[in-house]
């Protein structure tokens, strides 16, 4: 758990002195952090949550080096007896916890290099990045530019930046950055992302929730305001008033938690909580106050005198306080002095409406509830007192709230949101504020927020609390009001526009047809036809023409282009140096590729061209009898295709065949695919599987493309388990980690494997598909990855496009009807082709999987998205503190490479 601490001027210039026989570093005066602005200076954070301390921000007015960074920011540092000041070992400040510089002496001698586990890394950002990358080279090589910013966290991280990342973004520490501030408008947006129709909340297609649709509306009223919008979702609730709050018939009692959720949007929207939907919710409320009970006489619903009949939950009976105090009625006394006897043993309040005496444990949640209605009340001032207290008690140093009394465990957002609105609306705003600035810190991209720190995915139930806190609201005060609108941003793509919401898949994403119009363009599709494997080569590369022709057909946007490579594959086509589509895919010899005969049958199959006489043969037939029997010679194992030595080609003969209908022959290797996977729920890049570190995402998501074809309760679960191994490799930034770093091929991929269940990850969709876009250039190219090898990339760009959408493999299909053959434009016009940064296989190693070890195939290229084997390597020397981890990294990369990905 960390503190961001806001820069005041008052950083100590003076730093722990250094431990005796260290490198060591103390900063001259400190530059404070409201020094530097967005054009002037750099900042930097460094957590020390590693050691219960907060993350602390300093700043350099004239920024030159990381280091002297550091130095002007207020840090002391030390370097190691090794290496000296340059790497540095320890970091100090007087904010640290003791004033130290950490890790202490007892912990690390600062003598060597730490330990992979054990050392501070170093991660920067550029002016207006939004996420950090990871820096191989020291603090010292860092040259620096007005409006960078560099962190610094203490743990265990990996080549590239894998782990370890800081808990905070960039924009988050920068100069003016409003740390404190929620991104209403985001969240608004959010939520109404959620919206089905635009007017209700659905769990699942057909099965709305009334629960979760009033969420959405406390959370458009506090965001977005008064409005269409929250009109729309205040009308449907109107009209399910009598089936969700009068559940036992309109003529009967409420449901107390329903007529005061939807008796306080009466008065949010400003309307009549007496007459809404046909009923008075708050005169009906009052009637099921419940009064003391007897032995004799048990009243149904009722645990205490006092109680609303049938609320069950503390929640529900605050709220149905605030609802009589909104509506201008009369609370029973028994009904607040109930929310007092509540007292749980160990301290705190309890969530249940327990009968008194009987056992509970405390939540801060609950106690913030009492709160808010022993405020709204009034008249209990010394019960209001002991409750506010006990409800500071537990708010940690970072700002946050646990889920129960004394925990240790992960912060709750729900609960740091409500006490949030407590203690803003009881006037103590230091500490409302600093639970606001963790909750900003908590705010998934898109606007919403999650359970707790490590939840994947945001909910409508921590989000609307989050809305509230963040409008500086709660339900007492909350009343929707006209928000103007942000003013348009014209970079921004709107509804209908390329890359907009208009374009399938969620949330804004890349402009696909400029994406084909590159991947079409006549330097890169020599002859109209295909892609060569290397720049000047008059080979094809077979593999990334069947990728370019994937992406062609996953959005329909040049399919005379397609029918012209189509025919090419199909017909015989030869490439400059005479050879066709079974040169590659070795059909007919003794040295036959699985994957690359599972690739170009799927193919046929996208295309609607018969995969049993595709090219000039049946590879469906072939992909049957190259099925293997056991080990041996190509064969890893019974259900392999024969030399298909990676998932990507074992996962398309699957889907080759399972399209044409061939289910028993799939079945065994549908078998050996599942006994390829991990326990964490991943797949490996190489067959045989042998190499424990090798979990790869995009053949992850290409298996259980293939898996979810096959269907049945072992593939499902397999499937659920590999989309939740993918989600969890996300990046802040939307983007999935690959062989070259932060990779659009794997971005691409995860896209394609998170829709198999797209209700499910939307959000992290739509994270991924704004990553892409981010990655586009100017010419509709993509990168290979993020701040690595900039440049458009034919290989990067046919699997962005071809993910984009989010269309699987498995059930890809475009229509040719209306095209017509192609004319041979003869030798390309446009001299020779491009580059391509993947080189190595020529038929394709790279990419949605190629075949390798062709002749006259390269070295040095990853197999995955390009990245130079021999500069990963130049970064693990130049990262010696990553030890025996970074050495493995490399010799998995390494052995990627030459194994390459077939099919």
């Amino acid at each position: 758990m960390t503190l961001l601490m806001l820069g005041t001027g008052g950083l100590s210039a003076t730093a722990a002195p250094a431990t005796a026989g260290s490198a060591a570093d103390t900063p001259a005066a400190a530059d404070a952090p409201e020094k530097c602005t967005a054009a002037k200076g750099a900042i930097v954070a460094v957590d020390f949550g590693a050691f219960d301390g907060p993350v602390v921000r300093g700043c350099d007015t004239t920024p030159t080096t990381g280091y002297e960074l550091l130095r002007t920011g207020g840090f002391g540092t030390a370097g190691t007896q090794h290496d000296g000041p340059a790497f540095i070992c320890r970091i100090g400040h007087p904010s640290a916890p003791g004033g130290k510089q950490y890790p202490t002496p007892d912990k690390e001698q600062c003598k060597n290099t730490p330990s992979a586990g054990a050392y501070w890394s170093y991660w920067v950002a550029a002016k207006g990045a939004k996420d950090w990358r990871y820096s191989s080279f020291g603090a010292m090589s860092r040259t620096l530019r007005p409006g960078d910013a560099d962190a610094w966290v203490f743990g265990a991280t990996e080549i590239g930046g894998a782990g370890g990342k800081p808990s905070f973004t960039p924009d988050q520490v920068r100069a003016g950055a409003g740390l404190d501030e929620i991104r209403t408008r985001a969240v608004g947006s959010w939520a109404q992302q959620r919206l089905t129709g635009g007017e209700r909340v659905e769990t699942a297609p057909g099965e709305p929730s009334d629960l979760l649709t009033v969420k959405a509306a406390y959370a458009l009223a506090a965001t977005v305001g008064k409005g269409a919008a929250l009109d729309r979702v205040t009308a449907y609730l109107r009209s399910r008033t009598t089936a969700y709050a009068y559940p036992r018939g309109a003529d009967q009692a409420p449901d107390p938690t329903a007529a005061a959720q939807l008796a306080l949007l009466a008065e949010i929207t400003e309307k009549d909580p007496r007459d809404f939907g046909g009923h008075d919710l708050a005169g009906d409320l009052l009637k099921t106050v419940c009064p003391e009970p007897t032995p004799e006489a048990p009243e149904p619903g009722c645990s205490a005198a006092g109680d609303f009949r049938g609320a069950g939950t503390t929640e529900a009976q605050a709220q149905s306080v605030l609802a009589l105090v909104r509506a201008g009625l009369t609370v029973p006394e028994a009904a607040v002095a109930r929310l007092t006897r509540l007292d749980c043993p160990g301290g705190g309040h309890g969530g249940m409406l327990n009968p008194p005496g009987q056992r509970c444990d405390g939540e801060p949640g609950a106690t913030a509830w009492i709160a808010l209605a022993l405020h709204a009340a009034g008249g209990y001032e010394g019960a209001l007192a002991e409750t506010v207290a006990e409800l500071k008690e537990q708010q940690r140093t970072d700002g946050s709230f646990p889920v129960y009394t004394g925990s240790t465990g992960y912060a709750d957002v729900g609960t740091t949101a409500l006490a949030a609105q407590v203690l803003r609306a009881l006037g103590d705003r230091d500490r409302a504020d600093r639970a606001v600035a963790w909750l900003a810190r908590q705010q998934f991209p898109l606007g919403g927020f999650s359970s707790d720190e490590l939840a994947l995915e945001p909910h409508l139930y921590p989000t609307e609390a989050a809305a509230l806190a963040g409008a500086d609201a709660d339900l007492l005060t909350l009343v929707a009001k006209v928000i103007p609108p942000e003013p348009a941003n014209p970079s921004e793509p709107g509804p209908g526009d390329p890359g907009g919401p208009g374009e399938p898949g969620e949330g804004r994403g890349p402009d696909l047809k400029k994406g084909v119009a590159y991947l079409t363009g006549a330097g890169r599709l020599l002859r109209g036809r295909y892609y060569a494997d290397a720049p000047g080569s008059p080979r094809a590369d077979f593999g990334l023409t069947v990728d370019g022709a994937f992406a062609l057909a996953a959005t329909g946007h040049n399919n005379a282009k397609l029918r012209g490579m189509v025919d090419f594959l199909d017909q015989g086509g030869e490439d400059g140096a005479g050879r066709a589509l079974h040169d590659w895919t070795k059909a007919g010899t003794e040295y036959v590729v699985g994957g690359a005969v599972g690739k170009a049958a799927v193919l046929a199959h996208s295309v609607g061209r018969d995969p049993r006489n595709f090219g000039g043969r049946d590879l469906i037939a072939v992909l049957e009898k190259e099925t293997c029997t056991g080990p041996g010679e190509g064969c890893d194992a019974k259900g392999n295709y024969r030399n298909a030595t990676s998932v990507f080609g074992q996962s398309l003969g699957i889907i080759a065949q399972l399209r044409a209908g061939e289910r028993a022959a799939a079945a065994e290797p549908v078998a050996y695919l599942l006994s390829l996977q991990k326990e964490s729920g991943a797949f490996p890049s190489v067959i045989p599987a042998k190499d424990p570190l090798d979990q790869e995402v995009d053949s992850t998501a290409m298996a259980a493309m293939a898996i979810a074809l096959a269907g049945g309760e072992k593939a499902d679960a397999a499937v659920a388990r590999a989309l939740e191994w993918i989600a969890e490799r996300q990046l802040a930034d939307g983007g999935f980690p690959g062989a070259s770093g932060n990779s659009v091929n794997s971005a691409a991929l995860a896209v394609q494997g998170l829709s198999l269940d797209a209700p499910e990850y939307r959000d992290r969709i739509a994270r991924a598909r704004l990553f892409l876009a981010g990655q586009q250039n100017a010419d509709g190219g993509f990168n290979v990855a993020k701040d690595e090898q900039p440049g458009s990339d034919v290989r990067a760009s046919a699997q962005a496009v071809g993910g984009a959408n989010g269309i699987s493999f498995a059930v890809l299909e475009r229509s040719l009807a209306g095209t017509s053959p192609q004319p041979d434009p003869g030798p390309d016009p446009s001299g020779p082709p491009p580059r391509i940064v993947t080189p190595g296989d020529p038929g394709g190693a790279a990419g949605s999987g190629g075949a390798a070890g062709s002749a006259g195939s390269g070295g040095g290229g990853l197999a995955a998205t390009g990245t130079d084997v021999l500069g990963l390597a130049g970064t693990a020397a130049a990262l010696l503190a990553a030890g025996a981890a970074a050495v493995a990294v490399v010799a998995v990369a390494r052995r990627r490479t030459s194994a390459g990905r077939q099919g």
